[in-house]
């Protein structure tokens, strides 16, 4: 049987991460904390939560660190480069490595031409 699919497409479209605000973090700790011992499974099955999130969450609201709460990778607070930013950052990037490649082709040129005057100076010196 053969596929109609491309090799190594994938038919599901990758799923987006999850993100919480500190002021969900918050809720949920204080709601798990709260809630009776036979109760605090649900509470994460609801939120489709791991315990290990409460314990994260937990031990940085105890830091009072706040912005701990706050996801790096997604937040508002990292801000995003515009479009100009990232095309000229690329192109930086680029002609930073096409100096070092000229710079390269220049040495190898220059050493060239001393073994081809090394060579001339042999081949006259044979005559």
């Amino acid at each position: 049987m053969t596929s109609t699919k491309p090799a190594g497409s994938d038919p599901a479209p990758r799923p987006k991460r999850r993100t919480f605000s500190p002021e969900y973090k918050l809720r949920i700790v204080a709601e798990y904390d709260a809630a009776p011992k036979n109760e605090k499974g649900a509470i994460l099955r609801r939120e489709r939560l791991y315990h290990s999130h409460v314990k994260e969450w937990r031990a940085a609201r105890d830091a009072g660190a706040l912005e701990k709460l706050v996801d790096k990778r997604t937040s508002p607070a990292r801000p995003k480069k515009s479009a100009a930013e990232a095309e000229n950052e690329k192109l930086r990037r680029q002609v930073e490595r096409l100096e070092k490649e000229l710079a390269r082709n220049k040495a190898a040129l220059e050493v060239m031409g001393k073994a081809s005057a090394l060579l001339e100076m042999i081949s006259e010196g044979a005559d």
